[in-house]
């Protein structure tokens, strides 16, 4: 793990996310309408104004972080294997957040696999990038990955956060910035601190 990424702490994590955001949110987006920073805040902003759970909200605002914080790079339609950012961006929120947003963030790629092979219907609205991203990550699943992923306690959050995150594409929709969220961002991390004792235990470990 890069050494930024190692001094964070639970006292600073919403600022460095809030960083990314105003530093990098500009950057294109897998070759959609929108930049990475307001396709994020898109499914933020849909899932608030649908009244989803501060989770949710926090799920869609994170999923794609991994974009920016892996050593993979950013994905662009040249690409010809999968690099990863569903991973790499958990790798990091797990750290500080809730199982629940963490999923979100791990298995988004995953649940459009997992709807690509259960609703035929999800396919046909996927856009082009989404599509070849598609075919790097495996395409459809099959069967018997479709019956394990739906074992996730989670599963339902991490569909609504893809959905979201299918939403998350429209030029010139009008979003708060990140730090309408952050004080959100910020109560789920507390809501995950663990004593110092719990801590150094695992230190140990």
């Amino acid at each position: 793990m890069k050494p930024e990424l190692q001094a964070l702490t639970s006292e600073n994590i919403v600022d460095f996310l809030g960083s990314i955001f105003d530093r990098r949110g500009g950057e294109e987006y897998l070759g959609e309408p929108v930049t990475m920073g307001e396709h994020m805040l898109q499914g933020a902003t849909l899932a608030e104004q649908n009244g989803q759970s501060e989770e949710i909200i926090v799920g869609a605002l994170l999923h794609d972080i991994g974009h920016f914080t892996s050593e993979f790079g950013t994905f662009t339609m040249n690409d010809t294997e999968d690099r990863h950012h569903e991973d790499a961006g958990a790798d990091v929120l797990e750290r500080f957040f809730p199982t629940i947003v963490t999923d979100c963030c791990r298995h988004h790629v995953a649940a459009k696999r997992y709807l690509c092979a259960t609703r035929p219907e999800y396919f046909r609205r996927l856009s082009e990038a989404s599509v070849h991203s598609l075919n790097l990550q495996g395409g459809p699943m099959t069967s018997e990955e479709a019956k394990d992923f739906e074992q996730n306690p989670n599963l339902d959050a991490i569909i609504a956060v893809r959905y979201l995150d299918d939403a998350g594409k429209k030029a010139g929709m009008n979003t708060p910035d990140f730090w309408h969220f952050a004080p959100m961002v910020q109560r789920l991390v507390d809501r995950q601190k663990k004593p110092i004792g719990v801590i150094a235990v695992q230190f140990r470990e």
